[in-house]
């Protein structure tokens, strides 16, 4: 397990060189730094009733949030393509920079950012064009607030079409790509999950891939926990190729339903856009909920749980995410300011 971390701080060491431009920071001579950071967790729901259809017009006092078996009052609410709206202040008043963060809460913004992760390896020669046009289709069926962003990977991640609301660029990424590598999918879902969680509001991450991974310098488990930890439900539409492989298919199954997804295993091209038109109908109908944590001593994994009230609690189920690991605490930090 250590040995797993290790490589995974290197290698995103080596994506994300930040360190260097962090310490220049730090010999500038400037004026003392106050820098806090607050935790807003954020949560993509589903729910549906015993014929698997999606429950609408729920209202925030329907749902109850607990974390670690601590109730939650809930700060944001977005239902669909709606607007997220505020709900509650702070549980106690507070003052200074962290009260002025809790009073405004960010990612008030109506849709979602989809990010679309598209398997360009060698596993693609077979049915690559069906592959495009269902990613094509999904592209195109998307509602306008959402804004998409295309990736393609093979052994290496290319950003075919960054976050953007103009389909025709997304569309022209598609189009672009071709077959080739070997698949280093974790290493691209990792890097993916990394871009999205730069934006705000609410996020999803749509994966086609057509086997397992064979080029990866991460594990499975840690992408999963990065996803969890950010809030960011996967979706994975794989093909029958992919499903004859044990571990691919308990792997896709375990990561989708720990994050709030869904894993799809498509038979032929037809099954393939009926899991794309079900991914699409499942982000125009989730509830994104958000709270900033009440007082907690555990620093490590936190199990969230979500649960319907009142006359909401008959016959409906719930999917999101089983949980997260907080980022650090409210801190302050005074840079020496040279004098």
């Amino acid at each position: 397990m250590h040995k797993r971390l290790l490589i995974l701080t290197a290698f995103l060491v080596l994506i994300f060189p930040q360190s260097g431009h962090w310490a220049a920071q730090q010999t500038e001579p400037s004026k003392p730094l106050l820098r806090v950071d607050v935790n807003l967790v954020l949560m993509n729901v589903a729910v549906t009733d015993h014929k698997g259809k999606y429950v609408t017009g729920l209202k925030p006092s329907d749902f109850a949030v607990f974390e670690d078996k601590i109730q939650q009052k809930i700060s944001t609410f977005q239902e669909g393509n709606g607007p997220q709206k505020p709900v509650v202040a702070a549980a106690e008043p507070e003052s200074g920079p962290q009260a002025a963060l809790r009073a405004e809460p960010e990612n008030l913004i109506s849709g979602a950012n989809v990010f679309i992760l598209f398997d360009t390896s060698n596993y693609m020669y077979r049915g690559f064009a069906f592959a495009q046009d269902s990613i094509a289709e999904f592209v195109r069926s998307l509602d306008s607030p959402e804004r998409v962003a295309f990736y393609a990977y093979s052994r290496n991640l290319s950003r075919g079409a960054v976050l953007t609301a103009d389909r025709s660029e997304v569309l022209r990424g598609v189009r672009s790509t071709t077959a080739g590598d070997s698949p280093a999918l974790y290493n691209a879902l990792l890097l993916t999950l990394k871009d999205a969680s730069q934006f705000a509001g609410r996020k999803v991450v749509v994966v086609f891939s057509n086997g397992p991974d064979q080029a990866s310098m991460v594990a499975p488990e840690d992408v999963s926990e990065l996803a969890e930890t950010e809030g960011i439900p996967i979706y994975m539409v794989s093909t029958r190729e992919a499903k004859l492989d044990p571990i691919s298919t308990m792997v896709f199954q375990r990561m989708t339903s720990a994050t709030g997804g869904a894993a799809y295993f498509a038979k032929n091209w037809t099954d393939q856009r009926k899991a794309f038109d079900a991914i699409r109908n499942d982000v125009a109908h989730l509830y994104l909920l958000s709270y900033y944590p009440q007082a907690n001593p555990n620093h490590g994994w936190r199990t969230i749980s979500v649960k319907l009230v009142g006359q909401a609690a008959k016959n409906y189920r719930i999917r999101t995410r089983s949980g997260y690991r907080p980022k650090a605490g409210a801190h302050f930090q005074a840079a020496d300011s040279g004098e």
